[in-house]
């Protein structure tokens, strides 16, 4: 079982910059791969970036592309999400998201996730 903690939201003026944090527990959480995943006020949970196990692929909606980086700490059992330039759009929850086994590729289907964290809001004012 893998339990998943967000951090890192808050609120931030357009332009600026903020980096979550998804820590993991779970020993073979650094064997999965992980992926961010970001919910508007009414709208669907849409696919924001992924990183392979190892860290040495990642992929990114076109939207942050350029924007935001994916990256991980296998170490320390966490993966984090770098955004930078934000802008009010990109107002939402923002979820981590783990797949339930190292032989299971990356996805950008949130439905292929099987560890779900409670999220973290971030707010971009215009």
């Amino acid at each position: 079982q893998v339990q998943l903690v967000e951090s890192g939201g808050g609120l931030v003026q357009a332009g600026g910059s903020l980096r979550l944090s998804c820590a993991a527990s779970g020993r073979t959480f650094s064997r999965y791969p992980v992926g961010w995943f970001r919910q508007a006020s009414g709208e669907e949970r849409d696919f924001v970036a992924a990183i392979t196990w190892s860290g040495s692929s990642t992929y990114y909606a076109d939207s942050v592309k350029g924007r935001f980086t994916i990256s991980r700490d296998n170490a320390k059992n966490t993966v984090f999400l770098q955004m930078n330039s934000l802008k009010p759009e990109d107002t939402a929850v923002y979820y981590c998201a783990a797949r339930g086994s190292s032989w299971y590729p990356v996805s950008r289907e949130r439905n292929d996730y099987d560890y779900w964290g409670q999220g973290t809001q971030v707010t971009v004012s215009s």
